[in-house]
């Protein structure tokens, strides 16, 4: 009874921890990614260095270093947002003020050329078609999505400050923790929770694998393409575009925009052809390659695999790209463990 009561109290309480840091527990899930993925990079650095209190200052080092790795693209990209924004903006005021010519480019379309001229004109190529066009632009909404906006990135950056600052706690107490993890899952699960932890980890960290090999693979393949395409700076675009690609789908993002600078440009063959390329990439990538390099570290099989990156993907997010394949590595272990209790309690009873 003693027993029970122990067991029904602590449930109470980690259910009421839980939802006292319900808003934070995706930020602790992305520390928890982040140190299973980079942990042999810490084990590294820790065992090449010989500082005194070398945990501590290894842990902030990789911590600072990881911390860069995310504020300076962000930083750039910020920056160019904000010109992009002023540009914008200055577009607007010249368009109210005597609209907007057609450009040169819309005159050599294909087929719709007469047609995307006579609208452009209609909608834009004067002061008043402008105005009318854009009425829907004021200060007052302009103010409010600004607001909403600064809003939403001070949230972000905070948000990114937490993930970085467990980040840190867990490096500097990974050991202890890890080993209470182990502890726990071997108390509830037996002797086999050891293996479920393993499964768990070594999943979690076969995708983040996953997501750079196909990130970089697809960059390299890419930038042929837009070379081909007759694309300015191919390289820098093959860069940003493997940068994207570690995130399923988000490079069709990038090679559908410079589909569309090329028909902008006039040469439609070349943008259908380099559209049809990064589909074809993207489907090969992210729906075989990348199941296919996470479910081998674990043997887990392609169909569950790859279940468990868009299922994960649909319940949480980003987040679930990654829970998504650790939940169904400790399923089919437990699944692999049943099987093989079954089979001993048939044997035993024959």
């Amino acid at each position: 009874m003693q027993g029970r009561s122990r067991f029904i109290g602590g449930l109470l309480l980690l259910i009421l921890g839980a939802w006292v840091l319900h808003s934070f527990l995706d930020l602790l899930a992305w520390a928890v990614v982040l140190a299973i993925s980079t942990w042999p990079i810490y084990q590294q650095l820790l065992a090449s260095t010989k500082l005194p209190h070398k945990v501590s200052w290894v842990a902030l080092a990789l911590t600072l270093l990881i911390a860069a790795i995310i504020f300076v693209p962000a930083g750039y990209g910020f920056s160019r947002l904000i010109q992009e924004a002023q540009l914008i903006g200055q577009i607007f005021n010249t368009a109210q003020t005597t609209g907007i010519p057609c450009p040169e480019w819309i005159e050599h379309l294909p087929l719709i050329s007469s047609w995307a001229k006579e609208n452009w004109l209609r909608f834009l190529g004067s002061s008043e078609a402008a105005k009318a066009s854009l009425h829907w632009i004021d200060s007052g909404s302009i103010f409010n999505y600004t607001k909403d906006f600064a809003n939403q990135l001070i949230h972000r950056f905070f948000g990114v400050l937490i993930i970085l600052l467990t980040l840190l706690f867990i490096y500097q107490h990974g050991q202890q923790l890890g080993q209470q993890i182990l502890n726990s899952s071997r108390k509830i699960f037996g002797d086999k929770g050891y293996r479920y932890t393993l499964h768990a980890n070594s999943a979690v960290r076969s995708t983040v694998n996953g997501m750079i090999l196909v990130g970089l693979g697809k960059g390299l393949l890419m930038g042929p393409g837009y070379a081909i395409a007759g694309l300015d700076n191919p390289a820098i675009l093959g860069a940003i575009t493997g940068i994207f690609a570690m995130i399923p789908f988000a490079a069709k993002l990038i090679f559908s925009a410079c589909a569309l600078v090329l028909v902008a440009q006039g040469h439609p063959v070349e943008a259908t052809g380099l559209f049809t390329y990064g589909m074809v990439l993207t489907l090969i990538a992210d729906n075989y390659i990348r199941p296919v390099l996470i479910g081998g570290a674990v043997k887990l099989p392609f169909l569950w695999t790859l279940l468990g990156i868009f299922g994960g993907m649909e319940t949480c997010g980003m987040l679930g790209l990654f829970l998504g394949p650790a939940l169904m590595a400790v399923l089919m272990s437990i699944w692999r463990d049943w099987l093989i209790d079954l089979n001993k309690s048939a044997s035993n009873f024959s």
